[in-house]
């Protein structure tokens, strides 16, 4: 079963989450602010989908400075998790969608396997956190990419969770 946890301060990050629900089918009660959800929710899910923009210099959304420290408590042995996140390249090149790498980090010892890497040529020129090892580690959905290029990433990430 799969949940879907996103953090937003302006809407984009809860349109993301929609727009990913509809297009794999996720009923509203598996959509969760984390602004009020509790972190033990997540056990009810065997995929995670975990979605913040990013602030500042690289820094996640308010409501996920309170949640993660709380999910990092709980046990996410055999989840998979996928990320995405809202961020601008074009403005914020080096912190863009950085917020998702903190999650990664947090969550790197939590025994979960993360799961929905894209390949590192779809973001050209990707400086930030988000890159590494010719991979980005989750849907970068780019404010100042075009709603084409955003939705072609978004299947590939799509079929990348499988």
């Amino acid at each position: 079963m799969t949940g879907i946890f996103f953090g937003s301060t302006t809407g984009s990050t809860e349109a993301a989450a929609a727009k990913i629900a509809e297009r794999l089918g996720i009923a509203p009660p598996d959509v969760h602010n984390v602004a009020d959800t509790p972190a033990e929710k997540v056990k009810e899910y065997d995929l995670l989908l975990l979605g913040s923009s990013t602030w500042g210099a690289g820094e996640l959304q308010d409501d996920w400075s309170v949640f993660l420290p709380r999910l990092k408590e709980v046990d996410l042995s055999g989840c998979r998790v996928a990320l995405f996140g809202c961020g601008d390249a074009g403005v914020y090149g080096d912190t863009f969608c950085d917020a998702m790498a903190e999650i990664r980090d947090g969550l790197a010892s939590s025994g979960c396997l993360f799961v929905g890497e894209l390949e590192a040529s779809e973001y050209e020129g990707c400086c930030s956190r988000i890159c590494r090892d010719g991979k980005v580690i989750g849907w970068a959905i780019d404010e100042s990419a075009s709603e084409a290029e955003n939705e072609m990433r978004m299947e590939l990430w799509v079929a990348a969770i499988g």
